[in-house]
């Protein structure tokens, strides 16, 4: 394959990886910014806070321009402002929201039973210490610092640059300015217990500033980086196709054609292959995840180039009828190459031969073909590749995805890891060969189906085939052979019709 290929492939990718971001970022500032209009403020949800002391406080937020070298801007207040808003969750309880230096705060509560919000507190060296995360499906949590003496009010207090009391929502605005602040929330006599809600927003100025340049710099990088990419991967399509027989179909060869008086299952318009090395390692499978690294990194950048050229290629169709030759090339060898590398790392284990870095056929236990085909569908186009194929979809969560057969998480924090069923049945083979030093054909068979029918999902949403994929799991190493059933004038006494 030419080097050329692969550097427009590469520039491409790079600029219109950029652009994308460039072009999501300015339009979030887009949307952010018509939200901020009239002078409303940018907000998150609301969040239900419960502490048995006598105080909420947040985090401190440190502005120190010059300590920082953020010298030369603005005044902090002409940056951005800060806005709360806090309800007290039972009626009528009068409630205090102020703003003041951290540490006055720190002596003011010294000894008081307060909380700090997501465990997140000031150490004497002032440094942060735990967590702090914003989770808009859970209550708040917060780490209680235990105490022995009352509170005074907090309306008694004087070092406040901000503050708001009431009985019902209280909103308090604070203008950023240089130093140490602390947000405190407290009944208005300081008693306890402390429930509230609490949201809090934010608005800039900045955004203003940012968002035309920033979009324009996106929209230019999609400009330039999505042709540089076509034009690769077509070049990279016509090396692979350049001296490969093109073979004339006969009816009995074109997928979904049967010969005269026959019938049965259709070929499959797929060639899936994986053949299991006689010998194989016992341990390398824990490392091959390592050894294939390099082969991860390309696969994104091929990952990525084969959605856009699968876009192209769905527009074309949508026309003409007709996939480029040269992209649907291309889109096999990305196939080919993951199915390589599953094959080897991840999805089968089935080899320990390393996976050659190229899209083009090669020698390898791992194959994958699909025939190209002379005509398809622009109807189907629109739809084939969510609607169509919504129900295997389903099916390859289970196999493939996160709907797995074991899962292991936390409800309260909402996080988890979960273990596909074809990653489970990979991983009994893999501690099966650890132990016995085999791997167990029968599991090697369904293993190679499993990933069969993943692969024949993949080609019809990726608009290479019209021919809708069997709901049917065919084992082993190579594509089943068809099984004709004779008819008509095709029967004879030694061959029957059915």
């Amino acid at each position: 394959m030419r080097p050329l290929n692969w550097v427009l492939l590469v520039a491409g990718f790079l600029l219109t990886a950029l652009g994308l971001s460039l072009t999501i970022g300015g339009a979030v500032l887009m949307g952010a910014q018509s939200a901020q209009q009239n002078g409303q403020y940018l907000t998150l949800d609301s969040q239900r806070y419960q502490s048995t002391g006598h105080a909420i406080t947040t985090p401190s937020l440190v502005l120190d321009p010059g300590e920082s070298g953020m010298t030369g801007l603005p005044p902090l207040e002409e940056l951005a402002s800060i806005q709360v808003r806090v309800n007290p969750v039972v009626p009528d309880q009068p409630i205090f929201v102020g703003v003041g230096d951290a540490s006055e705060v720190a002596d003011y509560l010294n000894d008081v039973p307060h909380a700090a919000i997501g465990g997140v507190t000031w150490t004497e060296e002032d440094q942060l210490s735990g967590q702090w995360s914003w989770a808009s499906d859970a209550e708040g949590q917060l780490q209680e610092t235990p105490g022995t003496r009352n509170p005074a009010a907090p309306t008694d207090q004087d070092f406040w640059v901000a503050s708001t009391t009431g009985t019902d929502t209280q909103e308090i605005t604070f203008d950023l300015q240089e130093g140490q602040w602390t947000l405190v929330v407290m009944n208005a006599d300081g008693t306890s217990p402390v429930w509230v809600d609490l949201q809090p927003g934010a608005r800039t100025d900045v955004l203003g500033a940012v968002n035309p340049g920033l979009l324009i710099a996106g929209l230019i990088g999609l400009l330039l980086g999505i042709p540089l990419l076509l034009f690769g991967a077509a070049g990279l399509g016509r090396d692979i196709d350049q001296g490969t027989p093109r073979p004339t179909p006969t009816s009995g060869d074109v997928p979904g054609e049967s010969p005269r008086g026959v019938t049965g299952h259709a070929a499959s318009p797929l060639s899936f292959t994986g053949q299991l090395d006689e010998k194989l390692s016992r341990g390398l499978w824990l490392i091959k995840w390592l050894l294939a690294l390099p082969h991860y990194l390309v696969l994104a950048l091929l990952w990525f180039s084969l959605v856009v050229t699968t876009i192209a290629a769905g527009i074309s169709i949508l026309f003409t009828g007709r996939y480029p030759r040269s992209w649907f090339a291309f889109s096999v060898g990305v196939l080919r190459w993951n199915w390589r590398v599953g094959f080897y790392a991840y999805a089968t284990l089935g080899t320990d031969r390393y996976p050659p870095f190229t899209l083009a056929r090669a020698n390898y236990p791992a194959a994958l073909e699909v025939n190209y085909p002379d005509h398809l569908s622009r109807g189907l186009v629109l739809v084939k590749w969510w609607l169509l194929a919504l129900p295997h979809l389903l099916i390859l969560g289970i196999l493939s995805g996160g709907g797995g057969a074991i899962g292991i998480g936390s409800i309260r924090d909402n996080t988890g890891w979960g273990l596909s069923l074809l990653g489970l049945l990979v991983l009994i083979a893999a501690v099966a060969l650890l132990l016995t030093g085999r791997y167990l054909p029968g599991l090697f068979a369904l293993i190679v189906g499993l990933n069969r029918w993943v692969y024949r999902v993949w080609s019809y949403t990726l608009l290479l085939r019209d021919d809708y994929p069997p709901f049917r799991l065919d084992q082993g190493p190579t594509d089943p052979p068809r099984q004709p059933v004779l008819t008509g004038s095709e029967a004879t006494p030694d061959n029957p019709a059915a």
